[in-house]
């Protein structure tokens, strides 16, 4: 299911900055080369968090989800000169295409790759974050959000990918990563801790900022 028509979103793309040359790079890379390219951000929602990063210019970000590394490169664009980026993931096969492409942006003094389980990475991290990028197993949001909102300074922000799932988050028969991606929005949406909205943008953005 489609959040808006194709036509709309050939329109939306056509009215985007280009990506850059790295991103263009990466963006080939993961349609030819890796499985689930879908998981990919691409250009518009990459743009989007570039946009997102040049505006809050952090100096510390917190990924949770690598893939191929494009989300990444585009939440690096905006941080400060000495700030960091640091990206957690549990498949060490796609290793070698982030760290090539981040070479290639440029950005491998500012992003720091970590490989293992988010859930145990995340509490080895003595740091206060500017943004959180959530996009991981769906079935633990809730608990990287547990895990990450303390760490993460007044007015920062932290994005969660995902969250309407295909149109599916509101099925009254839900599969179990629908579910938790429910019981996720739910979640926030009672969290007096943060204000929230939802980015109907691909396949919906979870916005929050720490009060």
């Amino acid at each position: 299911m489609h959040l808006v028509s194709q036509e709309i979103e050939k329109y939306i793309d056509q009215h985007c900055s280009d990506e850059s040359d790295a991103l263009q790079q990466l963006n080939r890379k993961t349609q030819t080369d890796v499985l689930m390219p879908q998981m990919l951000s691409g250009k518009v929602q990459g743009q989007f968090l570039q946009m997102i990063s040049h505006a809050v210019q952090p100096n510390r970000v917190l990924e949770i989800g690598t893939y191929t590394g494009y989300s990444a490169i585009c939440l690096a664009a905006g941080l400060q000169e000495n700030g960091k980026l640091f990206t957690i993931d549990v498949n060490e096969e796609l290793e070698q295409i982030v760290k090539t492409h981040v070479e290639k942006a440029g950005l491998q003094h500012k992003i720091i790759q970590i490989i293992g389980d988010a859930t145990k990475e995340i509490n080895n991290l003595n740091e206060t974050f500017d943004i959180v990028f959530i996009d991981a197993d769906k079935q633990n949001y809730s608990l990287y959000y547990d895990l990450v909102i303390d760490k993460v300074r007044t007015g920062g922000f932290i994005l969660a990918d995902n969250v309407l799932w295909s149109g599916k988050i509101i099925d009254e028969k839900k599969d179990k990563d629908t579910q938790k991606l429910a019981e996720f929005n739910d979640k926030i949406q009672q969290d007096n801790r943060v204000e929230n909205v939802i980015v109907s943008m691909r396949d919906g953005i979870m916005m929050m900022r720490k009060k």
